[in-house]
């Protein structure tokens, strides 16, 4: 998908996709660079857009790994799916089956999530939701990692780990926020 496709799509969808430019590959390098991908065997990936975060995933996981990367836009979920890698499985479904999906295909737990889940245009209740079961399924000292372009959403995530770390990546369109959060073991 070219880049004007994605801001053409970003300003038509901009409540569920929540921004108009893609993430940079800096955005990219620098989230995944803080995984620890190394032994995972299950990734999830929330709002997924159009795969930029995806490939650069799959080029960081192992072999045996499988990524599922959750998306609701059926543009952005059929250009994933133009992707050849057998260890991703495009879910065009909402962040909500997260347990549902994840079952179909023999996972109870998982190691990392990755999240672009634009949650301030969520309502509270459907965020937290979310947010909270991906706790409640990741392993212990399971990652998770969410993009902001603001905190005002920080909140939710300390109400449901604890601790978050923030790193700010300004070589993107916004700067972003990548919000970290470990599960405790």
């Amino acid at each position: 998908m070219s880049t004007i496709e994605f801001f053409k799509e970003g300003i038509k969808n901009l409540k569920t996709i929540g921004t108009i430019t893609r993430s940079s590959k800096f955005l990219c390098a620098k989230i995944v660079g803080l995984s620890s991908l190394d032994n995972a065997k299950c990734i999830v990936e929330l709002g997924a857009g159009d795969g930029v975060m995806t490939t650069h995933i799959l080029n960081s996981m192992p072999k045996g790994a499988k990524l599922f990367a959750f998306e609701i836009n059926p543009k952005f979920c059929a250009t994933m799916r133009l992707i050849d890698d057998d260890r991703l499985i495009v879910v065009e479904d909402s962040a909500e089956h997260l347990e549902e999906q994840l079952s179909k295909h023999g996972f109870v737990q998982i190691d990392v999530v990755f999240s672009a889940l634009p949650f301030v245009v969520f309502p509270d209740e459907v965020a937290h939701s979310i947010v909270q079961k991906c706790y409640d399924i990741l392993k212990p000292l399971g990652q998770y990692f969410q993009i902001h372009y603001s905190l005002l959403e920080k909140n939710l995530y300390k109400r449901v780990f604890g601790h978050v770390d923030i790193k700010f990546q300004l070589l993107n369109i916004p700067p972003a926020f990548i919000l970290t959060c470990l599960k405790s073991g």
